[in-house]
C-alpha cells in the first residue's frame, strides 16, 4: 500500500468510527484506539481559537483526578502528508501523554493543496505561541512546554525548535517557549522528489528552508529523535543526519531506535493496544521529566 492510502485508510477509519476486525493491532486505525478515552478521567476542551481562521484551533488533554496546577505541557503535531488529518483523530496521543501528568494541546494547521510551505509551520509556530501565553489559565507552566511530533507533525516540531524565526515572527523568544522537542519519524532532511512535494516546497532553491538540518547551529533545545527500523516511508537518514549535524554543533541530542516499528505503528503505540510494544509514550516522557 503506497502512503497516501495508509494514511487515507488510517483517517478513514476514524472518520467512519468503525471498529476494524482485525488480529494485527499494527494495522487498526485510530477508532479503536480512541476506544478507551471516551471513558477514560483525562479532561478535554475542544475547539479552542489560536487564530481568526477557521482551521486554527486546538484540543487540550487534562490530567485527571485532581486540579492541574503548574504542570509540564506537551504541545503535539500530527503527521499526515501535510496534507491529511485533524486533531479528533489523536484523541490516544492526547490522553496517553495527559495520563503521565501533562497538560496537552493538539492543534489543527493549514494544509496542502490550500497552502504551502512554511504555511502550515507559521501555524504551528501561532499555535504554539497561543499555548505559551494561555497555557496557564489550564494550569500548565509556561516554562516547561515541550514539542513532539509524528511524521509531517515531527518535521513541523522539528522546525520550530530550530529555526527561531518561526517564533520570533510571533513575538517570542524560540529557547524562552520550547523547552525539548521529541520527534517520532520526522523527514528531517529529505528533498521532495514527488509532485505534490515539489509543488508543496519548491522551487528547489527553497529546499534548505524546509529542511531541519540546515538551522542547527547548537543553540538549538535538547532534542530526542525516535524511529522505527521497520519505517520504509520516511527513511532513516533523516534522523541520522539531524542527530549528526546537532553533535557536530554541539548540540543536545538523543535517539532511540525501536526493532521491528513501522511509520504508523510509531505513533499508534501511544494507545491502549501497546502492550508489548515501544514504549514509545514512557521514552518521550522520561526524556522531558530529565530536561531541569
Amino acid at each position: 500500500m503506497t502512503h497516501k492510502a495508509r494514511l487515507a485508510a488510517f483517517a478513514a477509519l476514524a472518520g467512519a468510527g468503525a471498529l476494524v476486525a482485525a488480529f494485527n493491532a499494527r494495522s487498526l486505525g485510530p477508532a479503536l484506539l480512541n476506544v478507551p478515552t471516551v471513558f477514560s478521567g483525562t479532561g478535554l476542551v475542544r475547539d479552542i481559537a489560536y487564530g481568526p481562521e477557521p482551521w486554527q484551533r486546538l484540543d487540550i488533554y487534562l490530567p485527571a483526578g485532581h486540579e492541574p496546577r503548574n504542570l509540564p505541557v506537551i504541545v503535539f503535531f500530527y503527521g499526515g502528508r501535510w496534507m491529511d488529518g485533524q486533531k479528533e483523530i489523536y484523541r490516544f496521543a492526547g490522553d496517553a501523554f495527559a495520563k503521565r501528568g501533562f497538560i496537552v494541546a493538539i492543534p489543527d494547521y493549514a494544509k496542502y493543496p490550500a497552502v504551502r510551505f512554511p504555511a502550515f509551520a507559521q501555524d504551528g509556530a501561532k499555535a504554539l505561541a497561543w499555548v505559551s501565553d494561555h497555557v496557564a489559565e489550564f494550569g500548565g507552566n509556561p516554562a516547561r512546554i515541550f514539542v513532539a511530533g509524528h511524521s509531517a507533525g515531527a518535521h513541523i516540531g522539528a522546525l520550530l525548535a530550530a529555526n527561531p524565526a518561526y517564533l520570533a515572527h510571533e513575538g517570542k523568544d524560540r529557547n524562552a517557549v520550547i523547552r525539548g522537542f521529541a520527534g517520532l519519524a520526522g523527514p528531517y532532511a529529505f528533498t521532495p522528489d514527488e509532485p505534490d512535494l515539489i509543488d508543496m516546497f519548491g522551487p528547489p532553491e527553497r529546499y534548505p528552508a524546509m529542511q531541519v538540518t540546515t538551522f542547527i547551529d547548537g543553540t538549538q533545545p535538547p532534542m530526542l529523535l525516535l524511529y522505527g527500523d521497520a519505517d520504509t516511508t520516511v527513511r532513516r537518514y533523516n534522523l541520522d543526519q539531524l542527530e549528526a549535524k546537532i553533535q557536530e554543533k554541539g548540540g543536545a541530542v538523543k535517539k532511540i531506535i525501536y526493532p521491528g516499528t513501522d511509520h504508523l505503528w510509531i505513533v499508534g503505540a501511544l494507545g491502549w493496544l501497546n502492550w508489548r510494544g515501544p514504549p514509545v509514550a514512557g521514552d518521550i516522557a522520561a526524556f522531558f521529566a530529565s530536561l531541569k
